[in-house]
Formats: structure tokens, sequence, C-alpha cells
């Protein structure tokens, strides 16, 4: 019986096959793909009516219940690298204090995915976010990721509205210490 057995193995291991790898792509494709890859899509063009000078009005609540913080600024957003990246440079105040920020905000072709990242003067950190969902020409969702002082990372749920080419919202959604979901910021944009 020890000999059948150690039959069947050999048999079982020689019928397995080693999977194919796969065919190198000619130079002409590989430059192909790289060119799709790099070309400003529909997903960019779905971020064109927020190009522009804007005035905001920024609404901010620290904790659900809290009155509400209002602030104005202005926001200066233009293409960059060629249309691959719609940059926001924004200036005003915030909580009594003057505020800035800069932003990116792009669309990955290879992922098929929205993608960004916001710096501004009340934080040495970065805000990354990544779209979500399926976005439309009048919607798109995003998860932000950044840190609290106390180095607790923190997680938004965000949305940008396009009304039209004159006005858009942006929108961040929390959880609240009791667990329960809040939006904790909405910056509405009207067009200078």
């Amino acid at each position: 019986m020890a000999k059948k057995k150690v039959v069947r193995k050999k048999a079982a291991s020689k019928s397995k096959k080693k999977p194919s790898k796969p065919k190198p792509l000619s130079q002409d494709a590989m430059m192909a793909m790289w060119q799709e890859a790099m070309t400003p899509s529909d997903g960019h063009r779905r971020l064109e009516p927020m190009a522009g000078t804007w005035r905001a009005k920024t609404t901010f609540f620290m904790t659900p219940g809290d009155p509400p913080q209002v602030s104005e600024g202005k926001s200066v957003h233009r293409w960059v690298v060629g249309g691959r990246y719609l940059e926001q440079s924004y200036t005003g105040t915030s909580m009594g204090m003057p505020f800035e920020g800069l932003g990116y905000t792009g669309y990955d072709n290879v992922k098929k995915r929205y993608v960004g990242a916001w710096m501004d003067s009340f934080s040495t950190g970065l805000m990354q976010s990544v779209g979500v969902g399926r976005p439309t020409p009048a919607k798109m969702n995003f998860v932000a990721e950044s840190f609290e002082p106390s180095g607790k990372k923190i997680v938004f749920e965000t949305t940008l509205k396009i009304a039209d080419n004159d006005h858009h919202t942006y929108e961040m959604w929390t959880k609240a210490p009791n667990g329960k979901k809040f939006r904790t910021m909405l910056v509405e944009y009207t067009r200078a």
C-alpha cells in the first residue's frame, strides 16, 4: 500500500500545470497604455466647473450641538500639470485666525477613482482623500484621512456637489464622540 500512495502523489504532482507567464508587451503596446493612463479623461472634465476664482463661506462644527463657526475666504482653483490636477489655493480666516490652505484633486485613470491631497496652516500634516462610489457630474464622494494633534487618526466622509458652473459645495462628515456621524464642515463656493 505504501508504494501505491507514493505513485499517486507523483502522478498528481505531474498533472498540475505551472501558471504561464504573461507575454511581455511590445514597446508600442506599452506606450499606448502609458498614453491612455496619462491623458486627462472624462474624470478630469467633471472637475472643470470648479476652475476659477470663488468666494467661500465655511460653516464649521467642532462637535454636535456646538454653535456653528462661520468664516469667509477666497479660493482660486486652476489646472496644473497639463490639466491633470485641479489646484485649490485658499486664503481667509478660521476660528478668528488667519487661515490658508492648498489642495490638489485629480482623477487616477489607472485606478478609475478620484484622488486628493490637502494641506493648511492649521497643521503640518497632509490630508489624503480617495474617491469612493460612482461619481457623477453633480456629485463625487471621498474618504479622507488625517491626524489630530494627539496622533489619533481621524476619518472623514466627504462630498463634493457641483450645482452649476457658478456654485459648488464641499461637505465633511465624521463620527462624534458618541459614535454617531455628524457634518463637521460645509464650504459653499460662489463664483467671484
